[in-house]
């Protein structure tokens, strides 16, 4: 099945996207999962089928439903917020292959930048809207939160994305 993305401009429609990570702890016997409260998005395609756009989170709106994890999350200990309120994945370069998605881009996180890349898979898309399932792992050591009390933190972090994006100019 090949798919065509309209060109123009796509705003990320909060309301039906969702941004979640997952972590084993307390070595590897507990999954940790969250969701990003908070959160933007925007691209656009170009005549040439290019795509760019920037994700943007909330690094505070992280909600683990413990608020004293959530606490500690927040600290210099980890994504130290007030320093580095957001996390950011700017996209560089997209290839769509029938309705799969390979996403080029920088992904920065407490201050540091990493490229990143993963497959996604484009659902729903029509000329007025599309759909972006991904799941993906990052390794939080590259990004300096190495915090690990008792090396009770093992292992790369899945991060879990659908994105519904709307199409609002040619």
């Amino acid at each position: 099945m090949t798919v065509a993305v309209e060109t123009g401009v796509w705003q990320l429609d909060q309301t039906a996207s969702t941004v979640g990570i997952s972590h084993k702890t307390m070595w590897g016997l507990v999954n940790v999962k969250g969701t990003f409260g908070t959160f933007n998005g925007q691209g656009e395609v170009r005549g040439d089928g290019s795509a760019v756009g920037t994700l943007t989170l909330d690094a505070a709106s992280l909600d683990t439903k413990n608020a004293k994890r959530d606490k500690h999350l927040r600290s210099a200990d980890l994504f130290d917020t007030d320093k580095f309120p957001e996390i950011t994945f700017a996209v560089r370069s997209v290839e769509l292959t029938g309705d799969t998605v390979h996403v080029v881009g920088q992904l920065t996180v407490h201050g540091i930048s990493r490229p990143q890349t993963f497959t996604a898979r484009l659902k729903g898309a029509t000329g007025e809207a599309l759909t972006l399932d991904a799941e993906f792992t990052v390794d939080r050591d590259q990004f300096g939160l190495g915090w690990n009390q008792l090396g009770m933190l093992r292992g790369l972090t899945t991060v879990t994305t659908t994105l519904r994006f709307l199409r609002t100019a040619a």
